[in-house]
This record gives C-alpha cells, sequence and structure tokens, in this order.
C-alpha cells in the first residue's frame, strides 16, 4: 500500500492543497481564496475542506500533513503567533486543531523557511549544507540552512532577514520597508507627487493610487529613468542586507525568488550584486558565492 503527503500552504490571499507521492511528485492540487475576513474559524473550515479534496479516494496511506503559514509561527508547537498578513490569527494552534480533525501527524512551518528547505533538498541549493533563501515580494522573507539543518531559533522565530534594522534618511527602517513591492511602489509615488517625471503617470491615466511594485518593475523594462533609479536603490538596499547575512552565515549559495525578485532579474541583481562587492569586508565572502534564482 503506498504512501502519500498532504501538503497546504496558507497565504494571506489563497490556500492551496496538494496530494504527493514519496518522490515528492504533486498528483492532486486544489486552490481557494483565503478570504480570512470572514473569521479564523471560516478559514479553518476552508483548509478541512481543501485538504479533504487531495485526500486520496485509492486507499493510500497519508503519512502526514505539511502545512507552509506566514510567520511568526513556532514551528515546535505548530502555533500561528501573529501573521501580518493574516486578519485575526493571534496563537492560533493550528497544528493540533487540524491532527484532531485528520488523526495523523501535522507539521507546521514558516513559508520562506520551508521554501529554503525545499530549495536546499529539491530546487536550486540542492546538494548545499549552507543556503540563504530570500522571498522579496510584498514582504521580504527568508529561510536559512546552517550546515545542513534549517536555521529555528528558540520558538522558531529565527531568520527573519526582511526586519534587518537599517538607517534610512535618519529614520529607523528595515530591509522589508525599504526593498520590497509596497516600498517600491511608495518611493515612485512619493517622487512623482514631487514632480519627477515619469511614464508610470500615463501609464496609470494619472492615478497614482494604483502604482504597485510591478508597475514600477514595468516602467523600469520599458526605461523608464525614474522607475530605473528607485528599482536600483532597492537592489542596493538588498545587497547592503545581504552583506550582513554573509558576514554573520558565510554560505555557499543565495536563492532569490518571489514575484519582485522574479519579475525584475538583472534589474534587480545587478545594483545588488554592486553592493555585495563594494561593502563586503573581504571578496572572500562572494569571490566564489553563487547568487540564483529560485
Amino acid at each position: 500500500m503506498s504512501e502519500v503527503i498532504i501538503a497546504v500552504d496558507l497565504g494571506g490571499t489563497r490556500i492551496r492543497s496538494a496530494r504527493l507521492n514519496a518522490r515528492m511528485e504533486i498528483k492532486a492540487r486544489h486552490e481557494m481564496l483565503t478570504e480570512d475576513h470572514r473569521g479564523v474559524e471560516a478559514t479553518l473550515e476552508r483548509m478541512k475542506e481543501m485538504i479533504r479534496m487531495v485526500w486520496p479516494s485509492d486507499g493510500s496511506v497519508v503519512s502526514g500533513i505539511g502545512i507552509s503559514a506566514p510567520g511568526p509561527l513556532n514551528p515546535m508547537t505548530g502555533v500561528i503567533v501573529a501573521p501580518p498578513n493574516l486578519e485575526g490569527w493571534y496563537n492560533v494552534p493550528l497544528a493540533s486543531i487540524l491532527r484532531d480533525e485528520f488523526g495523523i501527524p501535522v507539521f507546521v512551518g514558516n513559508d520562506a523557511n520551508v521554501a529554503g528547505l525545499a530549495e536546499a533538498v529539491m530546487g536550486a541549493a540542492r546538494g548545499c549544507r549552507h543556503v540563504i533563501f530570500i522571498t522579496v515580494s510584498t514582504g521580504i522573507g527568508s529561510g536559512m540552512i546552517c550546515d545542513g539543518k534549517m536555521l529555528l531559533g528558540k520558538v522558531g522565530l529565527a531568520a527573519e532577514a526582511g526586519h534587518t534594522i537599517l538607517i534610512v534618511d535618519d529614520r529607523v527602517s528595515s530591509l522589508e520597508k525599504e526593498a520590497a513591492g509596497p516600498a517600491i511602489a511608495r518611493k515612485a509615488r512619493e517622487r512623482i507627487e514631487a514632480g519627477e517625471s515619469s511614464r508610470i503617470t500615463s501609464m496609470l491615466k494619472n492615478d497614482l493610487s494604483k502604482i504597485t511594485g510591478a508597475t514600477v518593475g514595468r516602467a523600469a523594462q520599458d526605461g523608464d529613468h525614474l522607475a530605473l533609479n528607485v528599482i536600483r536603490e532597492a537592489g542596493r538596499l538588498l545587497g547592503l542586507g545581504i552583506v550582513s547575512l554573509l558576514h554573520l552565515f558565510n554560505p555557499e549559495i543565495i536563492v532569490l525568488g518571489g514575484g519582485v525578485a522574479n519579475n525584475l532579474g538583472e534589474l534587480l541583481f545587478e545594483p545588488m550584486r554592486d553592493a555585495i562587492h563594494e561593502y563586503a569586508m573581504d571578496r572572500a565572502y562572494w569571490s566564489d558565492l553563487r547568487i540564483v534564482p529560485a
């Protein structure tokens, strides 16, 4: 009798579920909107429905359920602590709720942490023992593999590279607040409102409230000067954050994923690499460092 695994991704926008075989091949997959505004209980019921939708009907044994969810969370207890993009989720014992419902082992991990684990086991960092995964999207998350083991910390709250503290224009800020998608949109909007010209204005028919990181990215790819400057600055700040990670962890590979990184590619990567080369303590930190897409 074959064994299968159920995987669930709980996101701020969508819930996804899948059934995988022992070789990690996806055999069934579904997704639906999270709709967390309906409340925690309603979202939990939707998760249970999604799990049932991929449950095997051929007699296969489900060996466990693995869930990726936004942090902060405690992977040791399976408790969702306080994710900023899930309304009302505060100290929700997700693992025990689903364990009681389905009667099998349930494991919960921070989505960026387990994405890093996936890259190390099956993805771009396969075979590497010292890995830093960074996702640049609506936020900046990370997962770190140190000597073959996922870095978790005392209660699973470690490896939050996006919240590395930066001083920007005498303000205490963070890497996420300065280089993620919403920050890129905010900075472009502020510069346009201050009088700089950009094709973004005509792209959005003068409605600057509609600016997103993706909008700025499209304008940059079309050669817009303002958009290119904003993207370069985001890449530079990302590079500075990575310099701190290089000094702390000395990884062999950095894997970059997420919507912003995937869409911008070299527009973001080039200024990031320049900052790494300029500010790392010694070239020994980056001379044989691989920086690759997820």
